[in-house]
């Protein structure tokens, strides 16, 4: 990725040092954390009502008021700088989940959706939020351990973001040290990559029922490949979203697709619904 540019805006007077503001975030966008005021000033903002206070505020910002926007919208995605956390336990692994070299994954610089272009390690979100957010509190239940993305996100100033979100990003094999566990997590992405589902898919007007049959035939193998592997390998059920991605039957609906167990214990492939889904 080419390294992003940065340019200078004109700033309030009582803000000491300039606001840099990363190319990628032009005032345009709805995750800018700037306005443009009077005289060409421009003023930190939060991203409609405060969770904490319940009011708009458009004031000068230049410090964290614990108003919860950016634990309440998503979860952080670990880089290398995050790997002590794991290793020394503030992070479990319980706590993570994979998300897989071509899946599709929201992308919050570019705000859209976008297919994965590496893999990512995620912290789990719960009803929307981070994990580790504390409602009742407005508060990190880690935030002496947080992530790298947390500790850089400043809604006045986003260099500090923007520079590390550059920066590389933590993979499965600089935790996992089992080499017949990576060979099993290799094996998968073999049989069930995204790649070979969304191929699979596409062929589906012109092959019918031979389609759906190779598709159906990558969701079982994963499916089943979960519990076998816990039990084989003694692995914590709650990790086999961080050892082997979310599952596909979840994910399939980036697709457009769904799939519905049987009473026979089946799967039937069939068509989103958009509507009823929301």
């Amino acid at each position: 990725m080419d390294r992003l540019r940065s340019r200078r805006y004109r700033c309030s007077p009582d803000l000491q040092s300039r606001v840099r503001i990363s190319a990628a975030f032009p005032l345009s966008n709805p995750l800018c954390p700037f306005y443009k005021g009077e005289g060409g000033f421009l003023f930190a903002k939060t991203l409609g009502p405060c969770k904490m206070t319940g009011m708009i505020s458009r004031e000068l910002r230049t410090h964290c008021i614990r108003c919860g926007e950016c634990c309440l919208s998503s979860s952080p995605t670990l880089h290398e700088k995050d790997l002590a956390l794991v290793v020394g336990g503030s992070i479990r692994l319980e706590h993570l989940y994979t998300i897989r070299r071509g899946e599709l994954v929201r992308d919050n610089v570019q705000g859209r959706l976008v297919p994965a272009d590496q893999e990512m390690i995620k912290v789990r979100e719960k009803k929307g939020s981070c994990v580790f957010y504390t409602a009742e509190e407005k508060s990190c239940s880690i935030y002496v351990n947080r992530p790298a993305q947390c500790a850089s996100l400043k809604c006045w100033d986003a260099a500090e973001f923007m520079e590390l979100y550059q920066s590389p990003k933590l993979h499965r094999q600089d935790l996992i040290e089992n080499g017949v566990l990576l060979g099993l997590i290799e094996e998968q992405e073999k049989r069930c990559s995204y790649a070979l589902l969304s191929a699979h898919v596409r062929q589906i007007p012109e092959n019918g029922e031979k389609a759906v049959e190779k598709i159906l035939e990558l969701l079982k193998f994963d499916f089943h490949l979960r519990p076998f592997l816990a039990r084989k390998l003694g692995l914590r059920v709650e990790e086999m979203d961080f050892f082997f991605g979310r599952p596909l039957m979840e994910t399939i609906v980036m697709f457009g697709l769904k799939v519905e167990r049987q009473p026979d214990g089946g799967f039937l492939l069939t068509k989103l619904d958009w509507e009823k889904t929301g």
